[in-house]
């Protein structure tokens, strides 16, 4: 079989696999897929779908996305941008309607820089969308001025 051109995916998998001290049957078990299937995945005989992708990085406890890159399915650039939504959507310490102000922030400066969302991603009425239904959100202000209200009732906690 002639190699696929799927980047450096299946050296990188290796990689991983050794750094989590685990022999390719015990990945092989943990992701779900055939011993046999997985070699061939890490020879680059074989192009993985991308559920077989998720499943192999969560048996690693690794970003899916990073192989997604890897493996030609995802570029760069919206790597990155999915990884810095996930993180402003899974924070803890600020509430939901706060996290919807930062990702329209986020949208506009990325739209600013000439980064157009494309089909499928959030844009601000998605967001705006999302932010009415949030409790105790009347409208969505700019986010200019949402961030300054924001920020006004952080200084003053005593209000």
């Amino acid at each position: 079989m002639a190699s696929l051109n799927v980047g450096n995916l299946g050296e990188y998998l290796r990689e991983q696999r050794n750094a989590a001290q685990l022999s390719l049957r015990q990945l092989a078990d943990a992701a779900g897929v055939s011993n046999p299937y997985l070699s061939q995945i890490e020879r680059g005989l074989r192009k993985p779908s991308a559920e077989v992708l998720q499943q192999v990085a969560k048996a690693l406890r690794i970003s899916a996305e990073t192989l997604y890159v890897r493996a030609g399915i995802l570029d760069e650039r919206e790597r990155e941008e999915l990884e810095t939504r996930a993180v402003i959507l899974a924070d803890p310490s600020i509430n939901e309607r706060q996290k919807n102000v930062l990702l329209q922030i986020y949208d506009s400066f990325r739209r600013e820089n000439g980064f157009v969302p494309e089909t499928g991603e959030t844009d601000e009425t998605d967001t705006a969308d999302k932010a009415d239904e949030t409790p105790g959100a009347d409208a969505t202000p700019g986010a200019d001025d949402a961030l300054k209200a924001d920020a006004t009732e952080d200084d003053n906690p005593h209000s």
